[in-house]
C-alpha cells in the first residue's frame, strides 16, 4: 500500500474523530481526536513493551498500526483477542 494511502486513511480518521468530538460539544475537538488516536498507539506500544513479562506480543505491521490508531484501546483489545484465538 502506498504511503499516501496510509496518510489519507489517517487524515480521514483524524477528521472523522474531530467531527465526532465537535458534535459531542468538546472544547477542543481536534486536540481530543489526536489524543484518541495517540492513545491507541501508546496502548499497542505498552503491550509490546511488556511482552517479556506477559508473553503476549502483537506484531507491528501496517494493519496492526491502523487498527490501533482507528480503534484506540478497544482496537488493541480486539487484536489481543484475535491473537489469543489464532
Amino acid at each position: 500500500m502506498p504511503w499516501w494511502t496510509v496518510a489519507l486513511i489517517l487524515f480521514g480518521t483524524f477528521i472523522v474523530f474531530g467531527i465526532i468530538h465537535y458534535a459531542a460539544k468538546n472544547k477542543r475537538p481536534f486536540k481530543r481526536a489526536l489524543l484518541s488516536m495517540l492513545c491507541g498507539l501508546v496502548t499497542l506500544l505498552a503491550v509490546n513493551l511488556t511482552s517479556g513479562f506477559t508473553n503476549v506480543y502483537i506484531p507491528i505491521s501496517l494493519l496492526s498500526l491502523l487498527v490501533s490508531v482507528i480503534g484506540g484501546v478497544p482496537g488493541v483489545a480486539l487484536l489481543l483477542v484475535l491473537n489469543l484465538f489464532f
